[in-house]
C-alpha cells in the first residue's frame, strides 16, 4: 500500500491530518488536471486552477463527505468529477435568471428611440416615460424634452431652463438613469 493509499483509508476513517499530508502528494497531479479542464472552457473563465484544485480538494475531504476511494487512481477520478461538477455549477450559476438568464445587456441609447427606423412603440414609450417623469421631476423632464427633441446640448440646456450647468448635468444623469429604470435595459439572446 502506498502513501496515498494510506492516507486516503486515514481520511475514510476520520483522521483530521491524513488530509494535509495528503495534498502535498497529489497536488502537481491535481493542479495538471485542472489546467486541462479549464483550458477546455470558454475564454473570459475567472476561475483560476489552484482555486478550481483547492475547491475540489475540499469538497472531497469534506468531514461530512462520502469518501469511497480504494487508491490513487479511484482519488484522482473522483476529483476530476468534483472539478467537473464545480464547472457545471458555476456555468448554472451563469445562466440563472438573477444573473441574466443567458442574455446580453444593451446599452439603452435613447436618441436611438428618435431614429426614423426606430419601432413606433418605442417613441411613444419614450413619450410616456417622460410624461411619468415630469410627475416626479419636472424640470429633469423638461431638460430631456430639449435634449432630445429639440436636440440642445447640456449646456444649451441649462441656459434656456435658466440653471446652472452642474444642476442640468446633475438632472440629465438622474433622467436618463430613471427613464432607464422606466423603459427596461434591453436585453438580447446569448
Amino acid at each position: 500500500m502506498n502513501d496515498v493509499t494510506r492516507l486516503l483509508s486515514a481520511i475514510e476513517h476520520g483522521d483530521p491530518q491524513a488530509a494535509e499530508r495528503l495534498l502535498p502528494l497529489v497536488y502537481d497531479e491535481l493542479r495538471r488536471l485542472a489546467d486541462r479542464k479549464l483550458a477546455r472552457e470558454e475564454p473570459g473563465q475567472t476561475l483560476q486552477a489552484t482555486a478550481l484544485v483547492h475547491e475540489a480538494y475540499l469538497r472531497l475531504v469534506d468531514p461530512g463527505g462520502e469518501r469511497p476511494w480504494e487508491d490513487r487512481v479511484h482519488f484522482l477520478a473522483a476529483a476530476v468529477e468534483a472539478m467537473r461538477r464545480i464547472l457545471i455549477d458555476r456555468a448554472r450559476d451563469r445562466k440563472r435568471l438573477k444573473r441574466g438568464g443567458g442574455r446580453r445587456r444593451r446599452e439603452l441609447d435613447l436618441e436611438s428611440l428618435l431614429d426614423a427606423d426606430a419601432p413606433a412603440d418605442d417613441l411613444l414609450d419614450l413619450d410616456e416615460a417622460i410624461d411619468r417623469l415630469a410627475g416626479v421631476d419636472a424640470q429633469a423632464a423638461a431638460l430631456v424634452k430639449l435634449r432630445l427633441f429639440a436636440g440642445l446640448t447640456v449646456e444649451q440646456a441649462a441656459a434656456a431652463l435658466g440653471v446652472g450647468r452642474r444642476t442640468a448635468e446633475r438632472d440629465w444623469t438622474f433622467a436618463r438613469t430613471w427613464l432607464f429604470g422606466q423603459l427596461g435595459p434591453r436585453d438580447e439572446p446569448a
